[in-house]
């Protein structure tokens, strides 16, 4: 029995001690506590009586005051008070003791009693004969009455007084009795709690003993010392694995060690590769960035173009490559920076005519700009991929003339710009992959390389909100409509 116990791992044998001592000290706290409670009701009742006899005076005082009010102003209100008070203080009287009894609290109680039925007898008779309009009977019962109710308080005054000398001596002895068990509680609390604590302490010794020797092995090894004997293994617990995994692991420490040496230098060989084709793809790299084309060189080609056809009369041709060349620079001096609505603006003004050059006028646009918004800060190129997307995506796979409507306003502090168009619309499920910012598909990204995911995550990041832009769509062939919101911050007047 004694090695099974042994054998039992480590949490069963932690949590058998801690509920063992946990339930012993529950089992003492529930006496305690019941002959505290037991002893608090006894106390309770002391003076109970008392309450009950200050009740009962309040209730017969309030019978005689109402039926005074009653005899006085002849009320129905009056009248209802009483009864309520009447039945109140009958009810109470019921609960008095009537028993007979050599005791003098015993008589005075039934006294009381039977004085109260002839008191309410008598109250009963004169609100009858104040009803009925007898003034020579009602004045005679309340007199009457009023006797009675002097008695009976009188009879009331000595009792509780009585009743209070003798709850008074009960609870002194009470008290007495509470103080010598709160004493022997202490000192049954503090044996408890002792033993409990030696308990422990030799549970605990037997637990991490084999520890404590491992420790003194481990401490060897970790000095270097391998030349150590086998540790012991008293039990088939958690430390008697890790007992026999350390002797194991003593035991092979040295040919570990060896393939540690081989495995680095290996490691140190790989990295010495890993670091040449490092270096080959930096050159490769190098040479793929100056085979591209500049931008600028773009720009600039694009600008001699423009002046090239301004030379030779081509005015619409001038105009169309002069508002390239004006996109293309917005695209390489803005594309990472903060801008305008009104430099947005522009852009999406270029960006459309462009489009209708290519496609001969088949996208309507419409502006509503509210002009106190146009110096608002936001990011720069987001509302062109906007436009791309209702215009690829919307505008490009329907029947008729495409329209855009761009809106400009301002809603409380914040300006909000509605992009809308009366495309092919969209489904629910592209309305949410836009909103999360994840990528519908590689064919929905912007020629520009901007997609729309670009445009949300760079919105989210400016603005420090989710809460930037919305997307709505009622149906197939009912369009789209993007709303942006930004705060609105200081700026200069336009």
């Amino acid at each position: 029995m004694k090695t099974k116990l042994r054998n039992l791992p480590l949490q069963v044998k932690m949590m058998g001690i801690t509920l063992s001592v946990n339930l012993l000290v529950f089992m003492i706290n529930i006496v305690l506590l019941f002959s505290i409670n037991s002893m608090a009701d006894k106390i309770d009742t002391v003076y109970r009586a008392n309450l009950e006899l200050n009740e009962l005076s309040a209730s017969i005082k309030a019978v005689q005051d109402n039926m005074t009010e009653f005899l006085n102003t002849k009320t129905s209100d009056a009248l209802e008070d009483y009864y309520k008070s009447a039945q109140e203080y009958e009810e109470m009287v019921e609960d008095l003791d009537s028993s007979v009894s050599e005791k003098a609290l015993d008589r005075m109680q039934r006294s009381i009693k039977n004085m109260s039925y002839i008191y309410l007898n008598e109250v009963e008779q004169t609100i009858e004969a104040k009803r009925g309009r007898n003034v020579e009977k009602y004045r005679e019962r309340y007199d009457d009455a009023t006797k009675l109710y002097g008695y009976i308080n009188t009879y009331i005054y000595s009792l509780n007084n009585e009743q209070f000398k003798e709850n008074s001596e009960n609870y002194r002895g009470l008290v007495t009795s509470f103080r010598r068990f709160e004493t022997a509680g202490n000192l049954i609390m503090i044996v408890v709690i002792f033993a409990n604590a030696l308990l422990i302490l030799k549970l605990t010794e037997q637990l991490i003993r084999p520890l404590r020797n491992l420790k003194g092995v481990a401490d060897e090894v970790a000095k270097g010392n391998f030349e150590i004997a086998s540790l012991p293994v008293e039990a088939e617990d958690e430390i008697g694995v890790v007992t026999k995994a350390f002797n194991k692991m003593v035991v092979s420490i040295q040919d570990y060690i060896e393939k540690m040496r081989k495995s680095a230098e290996t490691e140190r060989e790989l990295k010495e590769k890993e670091l040449k084709m490092e270096a080959h793809l930096k050159d490769a790299q190098l040479k793929y960035l100056q085979a591209q084309i500049n931008p600028h060189f773009l720009f600039n080609t694009l600008n001699a173009g423009a002046q090239l056809a301004m030379m030779e009369g081509a005015d619409r041709t001038y105009e169309y490559v002069q508002v390239m060349a004006e996109f293309f620079r917005y695209n390489v001096k803005k594309g990472e920076k903060t801008v305008t609505i009104g430099e947005e603006l522009e852009l999406v003004d270029n960006y459309i005519y462009i489009l209708n050059v290519r496609f001969s006028g088949e996208i309507h646009y419409e502006k509503e700009i509210d002009s106190s918004l146009l110096n608002v800060p936001m990011p720069a190129m987001i509302l062109q991929p906007i436009i791309e997307n209702c215009v690829n995506h919307g505008i490009r796979d329907m029947m008729g003339e495409g329209k855009i409507k761009m809106s400009v306003y301002r809603l409380d502090d914040v300006a909000c710009i509605c992009i809308e168009d009366n495309g092919i619309g969209m489904d629910q499920e592209t309305i949410e992959h836009l909103m999360n910012g994840t990528p519908i598909s590689s064919s929905k990204k912007s020629s520009n390389g901007i997609g729309m995911d670009n445009v949300m995550a760079r919105l989210k990041l400016f603005v420090g909100s989710e809460d930037v832009m919305s997307v709505e769509s009622e149906g197939e062939n009912k369009g789209s409509k993007f709303k942006i919101y930004l705060d609105i911050k200081e700026t200069d007047d336009v």
